[in-house]
């Protein structure tokens, strides 16, 4: 809103708009996101029980998979639940200060979520290459420390976003092309020059996203030439199942993300809007809810554990 030549008041509020083009069919949209989430809200919640609850799972794989399902919970409910408030109830408006709340929170999350998939690639390198080290260099403490910095990195990076918007004048629209506030949405509002905002962005990405991918990339080839490397075809077979349900995880998170990021950026003209919002939420939504189901089909421990669990909780009812 304009007040004079040289001072602006930031908006009270922006307007969630949804998907454009498929406003008659939001009804029909938020069916599968909402079966979704309550299938990543039961996968992920039982699969941190699940670890905290079975000893033979207290293992630094396990406890990176517990916090990558508390990262995945976090990240969904920041955004769908409103999603859900705008495709069922008609509600789209959502408070300047809130809109920046949920934007540091759904960037700071994804950011941790790209560092713990990191932490996890790590935790395989050291796994298959130096398996007599193992425990010794993965001790809990480690672990924490490792967590601890992870999160702290996601997060802190995020803190400029909500303060560099918030500079910014918004004297034109404050209907926001999207489900939920992310920054990139919310910024093109703006009648003043985004630039800052856009080489920020992509320092963060290139400080979380590039990094991440990078050392992922290198702790993978690392282990593809020490299991090509193993006499026995067994032992090739088992290194490499331990792997599968984390590079599958990596597909599933980095995809979508790489998707996001680049049509904001560069396809904005010619990628259809409703399109890019589509894979925007599919992005926060997919990793949690296959997360909990690859790591269910493809790692036997957890297998194990899950039918151990029943039949206890049989034996005891």
């Amino acid at each position: 809103m304009l007040i004079s030549n040289n001072s602006y008041v930031p908006p009270q509020s922006f307007i969630l708009n949804g998907i454009p083009g498929l406003e008659v069919v939001h009804v029909w949209i938020s069916l599968p996101l909402c079966t979704m989430y309550v299938i990543s809200l039961m996968g992920n919640l039982g699969l941190v029980y699940l670890i905290y609850y079975e000893e033979s799972l207290h293992r630094p794989m396990y406890f990176f998979l517990a916090m990558l399902s508390l990262i995945d919970l976090l990240t969904c409910t920041t955004t769908l639940p409103n999603a859900l408030c705008i495709f069922w109830l008609n509600l789209k408006e959502i408070e300047f200060n809130a809109c920046l709340v949920q934007m540091f929170f759904v960037h700071g999350f994804t950011g941790v979520e790209s560092g713990v998939l990191m932490l996890m690639a790590l935790d395989r390198y050291v796994a298959i290459c130096y398996p007599l080290r193992y425990a010794a260099i993965l001790t809990n403490p480690i672990i924490a420390k490792a967590g601890l910095a992870t999160f702290l990195r996601g997060m802190l990076l995020m803190i400029p976003f909500p303060f560099l918007v918030k500079r910014l004048p918004f004297c034109q629209s404050n209907i926001i092309t999207h489900t939920y506030c992310d920054h990139m949405s919310v910024v093109k509002l703006s009648c003043a020059s985004i630039k800052v905002n856009v080489i920020y962005g992509l320092m963060v990405a290139l400080l979380i996203g590039v990094f991440d991918i990078c050392c992922i990339s290198v702790s993978y080839t690392m282990i593809l030439r020490a299991v090509v490397h193993l006499s026995s075809s067994d032992a090739r077979q088992k290194a490499f199942s331990t792997c599968t349900a984390h590079i599958s995880a990596i597909i599933i998170t980095y995809v979508p993300a790489f998707f996001t990021f680049f049509t904001h950026r560069f396809g904005g003209h010619t990628i259809p809007a409703s399109l890019h919002i589509i894979v925007a939420n599919l992005y926060l939504l997919l990793p949690p809810t296959l997360n909990p189901i690859v790591y269910g089909v493809k790692t036997k421990q957890i297998q194990d554990s899950v039918i151990k669990f029943f039949q206890s909780e049989k034996g005891r009812s």
